[in-house]
């Protein structure tokens, strides 16, 4: 199903972990081919299983010796500028290997309001507890506190270094790959002060990202073999939809709308108020600024068949039973083949409305993907944590 022209897209779509390719574009169901048409780069992130736990470090508060460079007061959020792209150091203490940075095309004007805003929402009018680390270097590490898949190393250099342009860090995993408890993911060293005033956001952000790369992971290993994708939907976390979005990649899932401009998806009351199916698509298709898909969600049999017939591009069948679809989807697969044949365009069916423990049954049915919010509205963040070094530089 190749796209028709190219595909306006508004949204800078991510690879993850060390399957990335650098500047690839990933498709959603509204962008381009459909996400479970296998290409190289749409391989799912590879998780391989972490080397052993590595030492945490010390524990106790840093005693490095005060430098002359430092400036005491509260810390606070430097004026705008670039934020420098996430790349990640060889470090000699990891021992499966330096990780490889994530293709993360998300641009700095995109990327730092977020990330000033999720500072300033932690620091306020400044950090009151920064005079006691006036002028002193710290070094510290990530450590994994649960089992899981890492995702959100990608953010912290960035974020960091909006307190202080000196903050180095290193990933020791990559996004996407599995941890275990005690495993070291990155280290940094800088500004302690810095270090303290970034550590809860990061954290934040990082925990709340691995527990949906986890989830999304565990979804996505009931469906292996079956040649059906899971995807995300638009329920996520306001001002976090590109972040989240990204962890379900990072645990091996596809990614569907970004926004309502990525494609069109008729529901209940479209077809309600516009008068029905064909009425529906024509006003879109007519009316569409941009080449975009024509999407119908169906909760009746004849609903779907007559969406087919008007020309969507893609069926949600919702909340139907795995017995009804996998007597619906053969007369729908059979509907499409005679208009590809006359000219018309593939079609890609779907189903919504899956509860988790069903998801092998929906997948026999013959459709092509499974969307769910769950990995996004259910998932338990990961416990991860940042403890501090002695003997900074």
């Amino acid at each position: 199903m190749a796209p028709r022209s190219p595909w306006y897209a508004r949204s800078a779509w991510f690879a993850c972990g060390k399957a990335a390719v650098p500047g690839a574009i990933l498709p959603t169901l509204g962008l381009l081919a459909p996400p479970w048409s296998v290409q190289a780069h749409l391989t799912p992130p590879s998780r391989p299983m972490p080397s052993p736990p590595e030492p945490a470090g010390g524990t106790g508060s840093n005693e490095a010796a005060p430098t002359p460079e430092a400036t005491p007061g509260p810390a606070a959020i430097p004026s705008p500028g670039a934020i420098p792209g996430p790349e990640a150091t060889p470090d000699p203490e990891a021992t499966s290997g330096p990780a490889t940075a994530p293709a993360f095309p998300l641009c700095a004007p995109l990327l730092e309001p977020l990330l000033r805003a999720w500072l300033a929402e932690d620091l306020g009018r400044g950090d009151l507890s920064a005079p006691a680390l006036a002028g002193r270097s710290a070094r510290a590490a990530w450590i994994a506190k649960a089992e899981g898949l890492f995702c959100g190393g990608v953010l912290v250099e960035p974020l960091f270094r909006l307190l202080d342009p000196a903050v180095e860090v290193r990933l020791l995993v990559a996004d996407g790959e599995a941890v275990r408890p005690g495993q070291r993911l990155l280290s940094l060293e800088g500004s302690a002060a810095a270090l303290v005033a970034g550590e809860r956001t990061a954290l934040n952000l990082a925990m709340r990202l691995s527990g949906i790369a986890t989830a999304t992971a565990a979804l996505v290993a009931q469906l292996a073999g079956s040649g059906v994708r899971l995807a995300d939907t638009r329920k996520t976390t306001p001002g976090l939809r590109l972040l989240e979005k990204y962890a379900v990649r990072c645990g091996g899932g596809v990614n569907h709308r970004l926004g309502l401009d990525d494609a069109a998806m008729l529901k209940e009351n479209h077809l309600a108020w516009a008068g029905g199916v064909a009425a529906a698509l024509a006003a879109v298709r007519a009316a569409a600024p941009w080449p975009a898909r024509l999407i119908v969600e169906a909760e009746t049999e004849a609903e779907a068949e007559a969406a087919v017939r008007a020309g969507a591009d893609g069926l949600l069948l919702d909340e139907f039973q795995p017995a009804t679809l996998a007597a619906l989807v053969p007369r729908l697969r059979q509907l499409a083949a005679e208009r590809v044949a006359a000219g018309g365009a593939a079609l890609v069916l779907e189903a919504s409305g899956v509860r988790p423990e069903q998801l092998q049954a929906y997948a026999a049915s013959g459709i092509d993907l499974i969307s769910s919010s769950a990995p996004i509205t259910r998932s338990a963040w990961l416990d991860l944590s940042m403890r501090f070094e002695s003997g900074a530089a």
